[in-house]
């Protein structure tokens, strides 16, 4: 059972083919070395001339379907999503254009946020979709977080793995497995979140 009053690092995807949630479980797993906070993974609903309301209220596979009061009471943020043109996929654009009363209330104000993405291409848009990324969390007050280079992974990786946030380079025909580098990346960025919030949450 989930400690209700333990502090979390919501980590909040949208992931097309896989790739993202095996990052998004990755960073979950960096959460989890920090004791004292706990990280909650949670998904978005696809988007499609079907409307919201026609689907499922649980997905059949994979972490369940965010709420605003997850996002509301978390005490940090991780976003993350397949690049669309070198921005983040509509499906979670779209819950955080639902979200304005909590920016109207500050609710998301100081808190540490950052995000990751996956991407077919290794040029196909990995820094921009992390950058355009965070210009919703830079409107609700949030700290960006970054990987800082102290990390060796960031200059061992010949796929993914960016300063702006852990990436992935799936690739454009079979999907290729997230590399040793990329996981390392993840874990060391669901950590440095989950420190930074239980650091921000004491101030």
């Amino acid at each position: 059972m989930t400690d209700t009053t333990k502090p979390y690092v919501l980590v909040l995807y949208y992931s097309r083919s896989g790739q993202t949630a095996e990052m998004a479980t990755q960073i979950g797993r960096g959460v989890a070395r920090v004791s004292g906070i706990e990280a909650r993974i949670r998904s978005v609903p696809p988007v499609s001339p079907d409307t919201i309301a026609s689907l499922p209220a649980v997905p059949d596979t994979g972490a369940p379907y965010a709420s605003k009061p997850d996002l509301a009471n978390c005490a940090g943020l991780v976003l993350g999503s397949p690049t669309r043109f070198g921005n983040m996929a509509a499906p979670l654009k779209h819950f955080l254009d639902g979200t304005g009363d909590l920016w109207l209330n500050g609710k998301l104000v100081g808190k540490p946020a950052g995000a990751f993405t996956s991407t077919g291409s290794l040029h196909g848009g990995q820094e921009t979709t992390l950058l355009t990324m965070m210009l919703p969390l830079l409107h609700h007050g949030m700290v960006l977080c970054g990987l800082p280079y102290s990390e060796s992974a960031l200059s061992e990786t010949s796929t993914g793995g960016t300063p702006y946030g852990p990436s992935h380079w799936a690739g454009t025909g079979e999907q290729q497995a997230l590399s040793e580098q990329e996981k390392t990346l993840c874990q060391a960025f669901g950590e440095r979140i989950a420190k930074l919030s239980l650091k921000l949450a004491d101030g």
